[in-house]
């Protein structure tokens, strides 16, 4: 048998505790807030002014000088200042679209918050199932080791043929090989929970949530579920930010005014020089790209379109998955373990009397076993569709 932690040195571990765990310092989560600083640090750079320019140009040097040469009256020179006007409220713009990031790294976030909370939950209770299918099989197990010790006594008694014997130690076998199984599930699981949870090191723990404990599940109401689910906020908040996006591209199209003052010498003399330049919109008037912003605005409204049908799906599907497993745990179950339970016994009873075989013993008590197995497996699967339910409804805890 593999060894295991005893229960009670194991820290215990909630569903609500495994949560604020994985929301409270999540490494993907350290990676949005970076992702908001970087797109903050984006909208602060589009809202700067360009800076001014300063030219200084010098002509007309010789590179042999004559006896002619005077470097004060036979050389132009340049001094001044060029300042780039842009148009159209493009700065301004371009500081709204960039605010539009930072709504939207924001709103990823919500979205990454929701990704954990719905991995953690599914893993803590395949992890809270495997754990329980290992107790059961470990209770099985000291069942099995009471059978064979009362068989190796009344085979030394010479009450008993030892053939019976080796099938009681088989069956046992059998079983603790199986725990030994569950085991390894139980330690896998509850690691890829704590790896969910966004933990480094992976300590035992006790799962304290009871699988017996059926959870109230939340009413499906799909109209909450597009108000609540981030995804569609992410994909809202794409469109907002394409349209931003689209209305810096047509201004784009207004070519930007380059004034330049200063001063000019010339012949010793100072005069004063301006210049005022701007493109002239001929054949480039930014068409491709208010083309593509355009593009972007239609793929994000069939996105929101894809994501609406996607969540009224999803919400209606995990309303079904929780009926029937709830149904299953409550009616189907409810009595099929009466009657496994009440086959083991009976079939106990007569076997110690004499009056049945030891292979309708055994028989009865792997259709307990599996019965019981199948029920826990039940449970587990009805809480991971609660959770499923709840993501599709948005809710994180």
């Amino acid at each position: 048998m593999l060894a295991t932690l005893p229960a009670a040195a194991q820290e215990p571990l909630t569903l609500h505790e495994a949560l604020d765990r994985a929301l409270a310092a999540h490494p993907l989560l350290q990676v949005s807030s970076e992702r908001i600083r970087v797109a903050e640090g984006q909208r602060r750079q589009a809202a700067l002014r360009p800076n001014p320019r300063l030219l200084v140009q010098t002509e007309n040097w010789e590179p042999y000088a004559s006896r002619t040469f005077s470097a004060s009256r036979s050389t132009e020179s340049f001094l001044m200042v060029s300042q780039l006007f842009q148009t159209a409220g493009k700065r301004e713009l371009r500081a709204e679209a960039a605010a539009e990031g930072i709504r939207l790294s924001e709103i990823e976030r919500e979205l990454a918050q929701q990704q954990i909370a719905a991995r953690v939950k599914s893993a803590y209770w395949r992890a809270a199932t495997a754990a329980k299918l290992y107790e059961l099989l470990l209770a099985n197990g000291r069942n099995f080791d009471q059978m064979v010790e009362y068989h190796e006594i009344r085979v030394r008694e010479g009450a008993m043929a030892e053939a019976d014997l080796l099938r009681v130690r088989l069956e046992a076998e059998r079983w603790r090989l199986a725990a030994n199984t569950a085991d390894l599930e139980a330690q896998r699981t509850r690691i890829l929970l704590q790896r969910e949870m966004g933990l480094s090191e992976f300590p035992a723990v006790r799962l304290a949530e009871p699988l017996e404990d059926l959870r109230q599940p939340l009413l499906a109401d799909a109209e909450q579920a597009l108000e609540r689910r981030a995804e569609l906020r992410v994909a809202g908040q794409v469109l907002e930010q394409a349209r931003a996006v689209l209305r810096v591209q047509q201004a784009e199209a207004h070519p930007d005014v380059d004034v330049s003052f200063g001063l000019k010498r010339t012949n010793g003399l100072n005069t004063l020089a301006g210049i005022v330049a701007f493109a002239l919109p001929l054949a480039n008037r930014n068409q491709g790209e208010i083309d593509s912003a355009l593009a972007r605005i239609r793929v994000s409204e069939a996105d929101i379109k894809a994501l609406t049908a996607l969540v009224r799906a999803e919400v209606r599907a995990a309303d079904v998955d929780v009926q029937v497993r709830r149904r299953q745990v409550t009616e189907t179950f409810r009595g099929l373990l009466d009657q496994a339970l009440e086959a083991s016994r009976i079939a106990q009873a007569a076997y110690r009397e004499g009056g049945a075989e030891l292979l309708r013993l055994l028989d009865a008590e792997r259709a307990r076993i599996e019965v019981q197995m199948l029920y826990y497996q039940t449970l587990g699967e009805y809480h991971q569709a609660v959770a499923a339910l709840e993501t599709a409804m948005g809710v994180i805890r």
